[in-house]
């Protein structure tokens, strides 16, 4: 199985700096000694036009030069370097690069991305530029602009985002928010960040502790209430580790078991309906990261798994 990485782009953050930058280099060291059969590869920086199909073009420029409000980076959590834009553009080219090998081998991810609070004029809660809707909306072109075996042209390709984040997608919901070629689920804490909720096309929200029983049954009705709404071609998913009861931003209460439970849901759902999926790992805040990571590499153990299957 194919996946992406952009751990060598490291933003020089001052120190006591929340974000747990180093997270990333130790999923791909995990990756190696555990999981071999993962082929890590550089993530593509996105392109400026790419970015464009979702993002304005003042924002993408401001990002480039350094130019941002001062509000906007405040936001967004970061400071801003030629490394922060080289990063926020291959967090974004890795998932689009992952999207498109799925499109050929059933399954493929990116180490980063999952920055679901970047709307389209503006990032927010550590994401620059959003990767699931840069990604959605460059695959609908490409597919598209491809004939089929026959020589006419393709259906149009509905794209689902699956995102299990524990922080509800705001900005995946409201760039999408008109466009039903695109379905929205986000299945997150209630009461947890972003304070001010956008409206996906379904939300799951959440108690504080919520354990790893009723997450699950959650979770099927949602899946279940997408299907009688929506029938996708592609899923993007968001598996993020942060509903683990360990993580410090969380405020759910899902194990390690309940959490590779989750994700073996969602794979197998999208395998028995053959419907390839690409996905990124989103938030992980354990207080310690390497509990973080666990949770991040038994996704790959289970999505190896899946990968395999689509392989036969």
């Amino acid at each position: 199985m194919q996946a992406f990485y952009s751990d060598q782009f490291v933003l020089p953050l001052p120190p006591g700096h929340r974000f747990p930058m180093a997270k990333y280099q130790m999923l791909r060291d995990a990756l190696q000694a555990h999981l071999p059969q993962v082929r890590t590869q550089q993530a593509p920086a996105v392109l400026a036009e790419e970015l464009a199909f979702a993002h304005h073009p003042a924002y993408i420029a401001a990002v480039a030069d350094g130019s941002l409000d001062p509000k906007i980076l405040r936001d967004i959590g970061f400071p801003w370097s030629v490394a922060m834009a080289e990063r926020a553009r291959r967090s974004v080219g890795g998932t689009l690069q992952a999207a498109r090998v799925a499109l050929r081998e059933g399954m493929s991810a990116n180490l980063a991305g999952g920055t679901h609070h970047a709307y389209a004029d503006r990032g927010g809660g550590f994401c620059v530029f959003n990767d699931f809707a840069v990604t959605a909306r460059v695959l609908q072109a490409e597919w598209g602009r491809a004939l089929a075996p026959n020589g006419r042209r393709r259906q149009a390709l509905n794209v689902a985002i699956i995102d299990l984040d524990v922080h509800q997608g705001n900005g995946t919901a409201r760039i999408f928010a008109s466009d039903t070629s695109v379905f929205t689920l986000s299945m997150h804490g209630e009461k947890n960040f972003p304070f001010h909720k956008e409206k996906s096309d379904l939300d799951l929200p959440l108690a504080d502790g919520c354990g790893d029983d009723a997450y699950l049954a959650a979770l099927e009705l949602g899946l279940q209430s997408m299907e009688d709404q929506f029938q996708p071609g592609f899923v993007l998913y968001l598996a993020g580790a942060d509903p683990f009861e360990g993580d410090r931003l969380g405020r759910l209460k899902l194990s390690f078991e309940g959490l590779e439970a989750r994700d073996r849901r969602v794979f197998d759902w999208c395998f028995q309906r053959n419907i390839p999926l690409a996905f990124a790992m989103g938030g992980g805040y354990a207080h310690d990261i390497a509990q973080t990571v666990h949770v991040q590499l038994n996704t790959y153990r289970v999505a190896l798994d899946y990968w395999h299957r689509w392989q036969r």
